[in-house]
């Protein structure tokens, strides 16, 4: 029965330990849609009433758990029962990924010349101000789903060959990570500015090292967010190339000799402008109508 039991303990031990290590693995996989998730949450969850972000990043948060309890059921039925469709999905996605990250640049390089009145929260009154937290909550939860699905699906593919039981606990692990992970980074990039300004109001001593500390943090949070935002753009383009490159016989066979990173940026940076034109095309079409 002892000898039993260690082996039981030994299999457990095993197990955790290959879980852990395709974890690593799923975890590089979706660093990309991981650094664009937290861009996109960190802009949406700022913007608001200085007591209002928290609750405002927590309605997400909870938006983007039931995202997760939605797609990994899914996720794990069609990788038991048709886990040739993951690959279709993941290809697709990856699809997505490029056109995403060639947007970002084309808008980087030619701004969109969009009209948008500033409206101060100081002029609206309590009823519009829950208004705008529940239309901006709902952006961002479907933002968020859209991105989960990526993110599930990433981390599916490097799996897709293992065990179930491996598949669910290294999948559930990313998601898990996906949520608390980039929801808590997020809560704290939110509340930088705050907590720069708390250092400032600490002492009433000027040019303090709590001063100095207070405003790197102030004026650090634009800049950041937009470093988050271009770490962002270059991992998608480098994500989707690699989905391209491994999964797509043409372009895995194409540049030989050139630098796998390199390989991947192109890969994803032409699908992307390829998947780009005729959207653009449709949207000017519609803009005549």
């Amino acid at each position: 029965m002892a000898s039993g039991l260690f082996a039981l303990l030994d299999d457990i031990a095993s197990l955790m330990d290959d879980v852990a290590t395709m974890s690593k693995v799923a975890a590089k996989k979706t660093a990309g849609i991981l650094g664009d998730d937290l861009a996109v949450n960190a802009e949406k969850a700022s913007g608001f009433v200085s007591d209002r972000e928290l609750p405002v990043l927590w309605a997400i948060s909870k938006g983007s758990f039931f995202n997760k309890l939605i797609i990994l059921p899914v996720a794990f039925l069609l990788s038991a029962f048709a886990p040739t469709v993951v690959i279709y999905i993941l290809v697709i996605g990856g699809v997505y990924l490029a056109f995403e990250g060639a947007e970002k640049i084309l808008a980087y390089l030619i701004p969109h010349k969009e009209e948008k009145e500033e409206v101060s929260l100081n002029d609206l009154s309590s009823e519009e101000v829950l208004t705008l937290e529940k239309k901006k909550i709902k952006s961002a939860i479907a933002t968020d789903f859209i991105l989960s699905v990526e993110i599930v699906i990433i981390a599916m593919s490097t799996v897709v060959d293992k065990p179930l039981i491996n598949q669910i606990a290294v999948v559930s692990i990313i998601a898990l990570i996906a949520t608390v992970g980039v929801y808590g980074i997020v809560a704290l990039v939110v509340r930088m500015d705050e907590i720069g300004f708390k250092l400032i109001a600490l002492n009433k001593q000027e040019d303090s090292f709590s001063d100095k500390v207070g405003w790197v943090l102030v004026k650090a949070l634009p800049y950041f967010v937009r470093g988050i935002g271009f770490v962002g753009t270059l991992a998608l383009l480098l994500v989707s190339g690699g989905i391209f490159a491994h999964n797509i016989p043409f372009f895995h066979h194409l540049l030989p000799t050139w630098p796998g990173l390199v390989k991947e940026f192109l890969f994803g940076l032409g699908v992307g402008i390829v998947a780009l034109i005729p959207i653009m095309i449709f949207q000017k079409i519609r803009k005549k109508i």
